[in-house]
């Protein structure tokens, strides 16, 4: 039966939709007129970021979303946000005072809330549920 595999696909999709926004966005090399050596290593470190993953998704849905792993998958949306942002300053740096991309994004409000949120996406899950502990609990007493 199918039914045990939801919680591995719906990491899955999970992963594929933020691989997906990144792929997106990842159009912001245009803007830039010339590639620069420090441009390519900050690309580089958003994909060793975004290659990682697989790995954190396989493992959350393995352990059906536990804390540890959704931990992890949060340090990985993290550390690729960040790894974004350094790809992004990159390019404006290369583009000097004048950049279109510094133009583009602007205050960036989006771009400084998204590790916030994955920060704390992280920290909800570091803590244990205690829901479920209570229900076993009660169970616990009340069968036995």
């Amino acid at each position: 039966m199918l039914l045990p595999l939801i919680p591995v696909f719906l990491s899955y999709v999970l992963s594929f939709v933020y691989v997906g926004i990144y792929w997106n966005n990842h159009h912001l090399l245009h803007a830039s007129h010339r590639v620069t050596r420090p441009i390519l290593w900050a690309n580089l470190h958003l994909l060793f970021w975004l290659s990682l993953l697989p790995f954190a998704t396989g493992w959350m849905g393995e352990n059906h979303f536990g804390a540890a792993p959704s931990a992890l998958y949060g340090v990985v949306l993290l550390m690729a946000a960040i790894a974004y942002w350094i790809l992004q300053q990159c390019i404006i740096a290369s583009q000097g005072p004048d950049s279109l991309l510094k133009r583009a994004v602007g205050s960036d409000w989006k771009g400084k809330l998204s590790p916030v949120l994955y920060v704390l996406v992280a920290l909800l899950w570091l803590v244990p549920d205690r829901r479920i502990e209570k229900a076993l609990t009660e169970r616990n007493n009340h069968h036995g």
